[in-house]
Order: C-alpha cells, then structure tokens, then sequence
C-alpha cells in the first residue's frame, strides 16, 4: 500500500508544481502585454525573488503573446531551463520605447515581492536594441544586462558605462551589422571608462545563432551574479562566450521540469503581493501590523517568531 502511494506521488509530483507561467493581458492602460514567471519557491522564499525582463527580437512582433514561446527565456523554460527569478516576457508590436517597458517593470513591482537590486535585461535584434535603449535610459535600475546582434537608437549610451553590460555579436550576421554593436561600444569609450562591458564577437555567427544564448545556465548565472547592492557595480569577467559554449545550449535541461500556466485575463488572477511585507529601514511589527489592518500576534504565528524578534531591512514578512 505505501509503495503504491509513493510511486502516486511520484506520478504526481509534476502536477502540484507550484511554479507558473501567467498571461498578463491588459494589464496596464496603453501598455505592453506580457508573460510572468513565478518560479517554484516564490510564495516560500524567505527573499525577495530577483527579476529578468526579456525582450524580443521582430519575428516575434505582434498582439499575441503565444508567439513568445518560439525562442528566448519562455521558451528555455518550456524546454526545462530553470531559472530561480521572477521572468517577464512583454510583447510590443512596433520597436521597444524605454518608458514602456519601465511601466511593464513597474508594475512587477507594484504586484509582486521583488528585489529591486538584482533586476537584469536582456534581449536579441530588436529585443537587442531594446535592451540597450533601456539600460542606457535607465543605468540606475538595471543591475546587469545582456544585448545580442542589437545597436541603439537612443541618442546617448553614456549612462550605459555605469552597467555590468555583455555585447554579444555573430561577424557572419547579415540581418544586423556586428557594426552595430561596434558602435555602441565605440560611443560607450567616448563617455569615458568602459571596464563594464564585456564585447564578445562570435566568429562567422549568423544571426540566429546567438539565439542560443537564452539556454544556457551560464546566462542567468552571470546575470544572477551582480546587484545594485554592490557599489562598485564589478562585472563578473568569469565568463566568455564562444561558439563552442553556444553548441551545448540544449544540453543539460531538466525535461521534467513542469509549471502551470495561466492564460488569462488579469482579473481571474490573484497577485500575491498583499500575502508578503518587505521590511524597510524604521519598521517595527507594530507599524507593519497597523499598516497591513492585522495584528502583531498573528504575524509572529505566521512567521514563527516572537513579538520581541529583531527585524531584518528586506526580510519577507508573511501576513496572510
């Protein structure tokens, strides 16, 4: 009876994955639709989750968001990538506006418990661009991010200095000139120190090639691997991509790696951000009590702790 129980679990286990995959649509007023990950642990993490944004290149362009599951980090994560970070997958239909993608940004934040310090961009040929617009719009919000086969259109790319930044580009690309990726870092050296960036161009890549990328553990480890926390904002020189690690991309992937997906509209979905307390600088369970409408008895029983516990700036408080 018990082995017929544990091979049911077993069987099960996939099933009662708490990790999901959420079609935000409508989401925010004139803005971008997108996909949200929440990986398995979100809801038990005892910190807030880190946060990567993907974004497209022009194959995938358009009004519908399945299209996004063809290459990049959704689909890496259909094909087993595991990746322990809140991902966020918007879809434009035109070129990628900095602003509207800082909304999509936003509004993660607004709804879910995130860790400001280690958000990360990255993307390929339109998706490239955009990565490249945004961090240098944004440098001071961005802890790290990743352009492939891209360029800028933003007039200035001085404030991209201030970023841990990897520029990766095949010289065989005939979609986007590897010039392009060329004349950011060229532009970047005329604002001044450019020991952030790493360029690694991919000897007679195509294009395509570099899609590649988005499945390999080495992406999200570098990625991972910086913070805004860190003062000196120091990229991690560890890495470098070659051909060669671009032909392991599919190796290694978990194929029983399952999550449940939610394709809906954003009202038949519950965000769980009023579930979760980040503590702040002054914050004591009294005035996080009064703030959230419980009490400091019941948040000791949900978080096993005592009224006299000593608090911790980011701790995650759970409330319901």
């Amino acid at each position: 009876m018990k082995k017929a129980l544990f091979l049911l679990l077993v069987i099960l286990a996939p099933l009662f994955s708490r990790a999901q995959l959420i079609a935000c649509r409508d989401s925010i007023k004139n803005g971008y639709d997108f996909w949200l990950y929440l990986p398995e642990d979100y809801e038990s993490a005892t910190k807030p989750k880190p946060i990567i944004m993907f974004l497209h290149g022009k194959s995938l362009s358009g009004h519908n968001l399945a299209m996004l599951k063809q290459y990049g980090c959704i689909d890496a994560l259909f094909r087993g990538r595991e990746i322990n970070a809140i991902v966020v997958a918007p879809q434009t239909s035109t070129s990628w506006v900095p602003e509207k993608v800082d909304e999509v940004y936003g509004w993660v934040k607004d709804h879910y418990v995130v860790d400001t310090n280690r958000f990360y961009v990255l993307g390929m040929s339109l998706g490239g661009y955009g990565t490249i617009d945004y961090t240098a719009t944004y440098p001071e919000k961005v802890a790290a991010a990743m352009a492939m086969c891209g360029g800028a259109t933003v007039t200035s790319v001085c404030g991209l200095n201030d970023v841990p930044l990897w520029i990766i580009h095949g010289t065989g690309d005939n979609a986007v000139s590897v010039s392009c990726s060329e004349k950011v870092v060229s532009d970047m050296a005329s604002c001044g120190d450019t020991s952030r960036v790493i360029f690694d161009k991919i000897p007679k890549a195509n294009h395509g090639a570099l899609a590649r990328v988005f499945y390999l553990e080495e992406t999200y480890k570098w990625l991972l691997s910086h913070s805004l926390a860190d003062s000196t904002r120091k990229v991690n020189m560890d890495y470098t991509m070659t051909d060669s690690l671009l032909h392991t991309a599919y190796a290694n992937l978990n194929k029983d790696f399952k999550f449940k997906i939610i394709d809906s509209k954003p009202s038949t979905y519950a965000t769980t951000n009023s579930q979760y307390y980040i503590v702040k600088k002054g914050d004591c369970l009294s005035a996080i009590a009064r703030k959230n409408h419980t009490t400091v008895s019941k948040i000791c029983q949900l978080n096993g702790i005592k009224e006299s516990a000593t608090l911790s700036i980011g701790q995650k408080i759970k409330l319901k």
